[in-house]
C-alpha cells in the first residue's frame, strides 16, 4: 500500500478494534433480550445477534490481517508493508451472510404472515446477496473502470431492494400497530441511509486512490477511507439497526401484552 502513514494506520487499527468491541457486546444484549419481547418476535433478536456475531468474528479475522500487513516503528513514526497480504475478502464474507440477515430480521419483527415472510424474506435474501457478489470482483479489481462496472452492476440489485422497502412494505407498515408504525419507518430509512453509504465509499478510490482500486494498491488516503467508512456503515446497519429490532419488537410486545391482559379480563 502506497504512503500509508502512522495516524491512518492507527485510525484503521482502532476503528476495528471499536468495531469488535461493539459487535460483541450488541451480541450479548440481542440474545440476553431475547426473552423480555413476545415469543414471536424473538425470532428476530436471534437474527439479530447473529448478525453482529458474525460481524465481531469477522472484524477480529480483518483486525488480525490488518496488524499483520504492516511493521510498525512507533519510535520512528514509520509504517511499512509487512509481505503479508492485508485479506479484504473477509468482508465481503461476512456481507454475504449477514446483509440477507438483516432484511428477514426486519420482515420477521412485521409479524406478516406466514406466506408474506417466507416470500419476502426469500426475495429480498436473493437480491442482497446477488448485490453484495456483484461488488466483490470490483473490490479486488486493479482498475478504475472494472471498479466502475461491477459497482454499477451491484446498484441494480440495490435498487430493487429500495422498491421492495418503500413500496413493497408500504401496505405492511399501515397495518403496524400506532406505537411500533413509526419505529418500523426508522428501521427501513436507517437501512437505505447506511446502506447508501456503502457505495459512497466503494468509490472513494475515485477521488482519492490516485488510479488505483485495489487495496493493496491504493494510497493511504483512499485504504483509510474504505475501511473507516466500511466499519462505520456496518455499526450503523448491523448494531444500530439491530436496536431499532429490539424497540419495535418491544413497542408490539407491549400492545400484544396489553391485548391479552384484556381479553383475560373480559
Amino acid at each position: 500500500m502506497e504512503s500509508m502513514t502512522l495516524g491512518q494506520y492507527e485510525l484503521v487499527y482502532n476503528a476495528f478494534s471499536f468495531s469488535i468491541a461493539t459487535m460483541g457486546a450488541a451480541t450479548l444484549f440481542f440474545w440476553l433480550s431475547r426473552d423480555t419481547v413476545a415469543p414471536q418476535y424473538r425470532a428476530a433478536l436471534v437474527i439479530s445477534g447473529l448478525v453482529t456475531f458474525i460481524a465481531a468474528y469477522h472484524y477480529w479475522r480483518i483486525f488480525g490481517s490488518w496488524s499483520s500487513a504492516f511493521s510498525v516503528d512507533a519510535v520512528a513514526g514509520t509504517v511499512a508493508p509487512s509481505g503479508e497480504k492485508f485479506n479484504d475478502a473477509y468482508r465481503y464474507v461476512d456481507w454475504l451472510l449477514t446483509v440477507p440477515l438483516l432484511l428477514v430480521e426486519l420482515i420477521l419483527v412485521m409479524g406478516l404472515s406466514r406466506a408474506a415472510t417466507i416470500s419476502k424474506g426469500v426475495r429480498l435474501g436473493v437480491l442482497a446477496a446477488l448485490m453484495v457478489a456483484l461488488g466483490y470482483p470490483g473490490e479486488i479489481a486493479t482498475d478504475m473502470s472494472t471498479r466502475l462496472l461491477w459497482g454499477a452492476l451491484s446498484m441494480i440489485p440495490f435498487l430493487f431492494i429500495l422498491f421492495e422497502l418503500f413500496v413493497g412494505l408500504r401496505g405492511s407498515i399501515k397495518n403496524q400497530p400506532e406505537e411500533a408504525r413509526g419505529l418500523v419507518n426508522l428501521a427501513i430509512i436507517v437501512t437505505v441511509l447506511s446502506w447508501s453509504f456503502y457505495p459512497v465509499v466503494y468509490f472513494a478510490p475515485l477521488l482519492f486512490g490516485a488510479g488505483n482500486a485495489n487495496i493493496a494498491t491504493m494510497s493511504g488516503d483512499a485504504a483509510m477511507i474504505v475501511q473507516v467508512g466500511y466499519t462505520i456503515a456496518d455499526i450503523v446497519a448491523k448494531a444500530g439497526f439491530g436496536v431499532l429490532i429490539f424497540m419495535i419488537a418491544s413497542a408490539k410486545s407491549q400492545e400484544w401484552r396489553a391485548k391479552n391482559a384484556t381479553a383475560a379480563h373480559a
